[in-house]
């Protein structure tokens, strides 16, 4: 689909967030998203996570309990495969690799832009200290993305980084009437997460007005960027969502 948007485009930038990696084959997923930097013309950003202990990482060959050391190691080597090195040679706990030739490289040196998906402290210091930036997930209300901002940016300052954005994936709907917003937008979430406690405290729904402050709020709890996800109860109303979001909210941001 990324393909397909960067050959439609010029200059948007393109982004998935989060991939959760440690269902992925490293050297696959690494050269895949060289080839997608290199379709796009550099502007790829890819947003990575090691996933919760919830999921199926059986189903992909991992171990549940060492399942964010995999990530770990699968990160280490996904920047490997995207260095200058023509071949590469990497002994590690899970992979052995000698003498392996990788290319082409990304556009983007060293690396596209990777941002983090975190929640746990030792996630988050993991991600300031491997990431580009830290990406809020979208199913996290904002104000409890207002206490991962106050660990993300101890961190900043602990690790002394320079330049490390904070994001905030805010899913939305707007309509005149706020109860036809909020059961739009519970229908969209349904969709995506199923019966998720506590996912109805997650979104940005109601009238123009309602969205504009709820976005206003993620800003102040210390987004810097806002990655917003228009949300209907089915795909044609993703559609009409963004139609909405494009005509009734952005011109007044």
């Amino acid at each position: 689909m990324l393909a397909y948007a960067a050959a439609c485009t010029e200059r948007l930038r393109l982004c998935v967030g989060v991939l959760v990696s440690s269902q992925h084959d490293p050297v696959h997923l690494a050269e895949a998203i060289t080839a997608l930097d290199r379709l796009s013309h550099g502007r790829l950003e890819v947003g990575l996570s090691a996933g919760g202990g919830f999921r199926n990482f059986a189903a992909f060959g991992v171990d549940r309990d060492t399942f964010v050391s995999y990530f770990n190691e699968g990160l280490e080597l996904m920047k490997a495969a995207w260095s200058d090195a023509p071949a590469i040679t990497f002994h590690g706990r899970f992979r052995e690799l000698t003498d392996v030739p990788l290319a082409p490289k990304p556009v983007q040196r060293p690396h596209p832009p990777i941002w983090f998906g975190a929640a746990a402290p030792a996630s988050i210091t993991r991600a300031v200290r491997h990431g580009t930036g830290f990406l809020g997930a979208g199913s996290t209300p904002t104000v409890k993305f207002a206490e991962q901002v106050q660990l993300v940016r101890a961190e900043i300052e602990r690790q002394q980084r320079s330049d490390f954005p904070i994001a905030k994936r805010v899913y939305l709907c707007v309509a005149d009437d706020v109860t036809a917003a909020r059961a739009q937008v519970r229908a969209g979430l349904d969709r995506l997460y199923g019966d998720m406690p506590g996912i109805q405290d997650v979104p940005v729904a109601g009238t123009a007005d309602d969205v504009l402050a709820g976005l206003r709020a993620a800003a102040d709890a210390g987004a810097e960027l806002l990655v917003l996800n228009p949300l209907g109860a089915d795909v044609a109303a993703d559609r009409d969502q963004m139609e909405r979001l494009a005509a009734d909210v952005l011109p007044r941001w």
